[in-house]
């Protein structure tokens, strides 16, 4: 198709529309002047019920005035013209008049269900995180760890610490994650207050110092070993080396009723001792064997 038969189907669809828009309007305006009837298609019992309705409500105002002086009746009519206006009044202030309901009858609208719902929500929210940190930062009260745990009777735990050679055998306590060993006859003066041994027994934390790695017992080297990075403890948890910066950490110890109670909220931090008070190691080293394994 070229421009020019482009151009010429444009100006013939233009003509058309035009002459389209212009019998619309003169459409229009004919059905406009000729006015039909506005009571087309009103059924006779209305329009016959509009006109007795007409009689009733027209004549007293066309109907000639009686014959009689006016002198005789002066005041009937504007007395009249006032209670119709009055009543006139009275039915416009009627239409006009806003009754206000009450919140039972007119229920709930709109904005006050989403500012509920908007509040509902962000409400349980703030709940539920302040449930997500109480329940974060409050110690177990209930049982454990971070709550007092009953290790057993204090006279079978004596027992169960030594091995029948006379050797140390740490008894691990899983609810208290701790380490209950022999405590030695004379602590060092950085245990003294601390309540930290009772009736010859004390608690070691099973955490290293360093980085938190579970530290195991050695029976060779008699002292607690870190796989991890190789820092090493004595029996009571006394540094020996590596990169540890203090001691084990342990707990707080009592004796109720002739049962050992661990606090596990109760954590005694020491620094590393002058001197040990266990001697350390009296074998070879754990940890020393399970890196020459490799190389064997």
């Amino acid at each position: 198709m070229t421009l020019t038969n482009a151009v010429l189907i444009a100006v013939a669809v233009v003509a058309i529309l035009g002459a389209a828009g212009a019998f619309a309007v003169a459409y229009r305006r004919s059905q406009t002047a000729e006015r039909p009837d506005p009571l087309a298609g009103v059924s006779p019992e209305t329009r016959a019920a509009d006109r007795s309705a007409i009689a009733v409500a027209i004549p007293p105002r066309v109907e000639p005035e009686p014959q009689v002086e006016v002198e005789a009746e002066p005041e009937p009519e504007p007395e009249q013209v006032e209670e119709e206006e009055a009543d006139a009044v009275v039915e416009i202030l009627e239409t006009q008049r806003i009754v206000e309901v009450s919140p039972e009858e007119g229920g709930v609208s709109r904005r006050q269900f989403f500012n509920r719902a908007i509040t509902a929500t962000f409400g349980t929210f703030l709940a539920a995180q302040g449930l997500y940190y109480l329940a974060f930062f409050w110690p177990k009260l209930t049982g454990g760890f971070g709550a007092d745990i009953d290790a057993g009777p204090v006279s079978d735990l004596q027992s169960q610490v030594f091995t029948p050679a006379g050797g140390v055998l740490p008894l691990f306590i899983p609810e208290a994650r701790a380490y209950l060993v022999p405590a030695p006859d004379q602590l060092s003066a950085q245990f003294e207050g601390q309540s930290v041994s009772t009736d010859g027994l004390m608690a070691l934390y099973m955490r290293c110092v360093h980085l938190g790695c579970r530290v195991p017992w050695c029976a060779p080297s008699q002292g607690f070993e870190c796989p991890c990075h190789g820092s090493r403890y004595n029996a009571i948890g006394e540094y020996f080396g590596g990169p540890a910066p203090r001691n084990l950490d342990r707990f707080v110890v009592e004796n109720q009723g002739g049962r050992l109670i661990i606090r596990t909220g109760s954590i005694i931090e020491t620094p590393r001792a002058p001197g040990l008070s266990v001697q350390y190691p009296q074998g070879p080293s754990c940890i020393s064997a399970v890196a020459a394994t490799p190389e064997a």
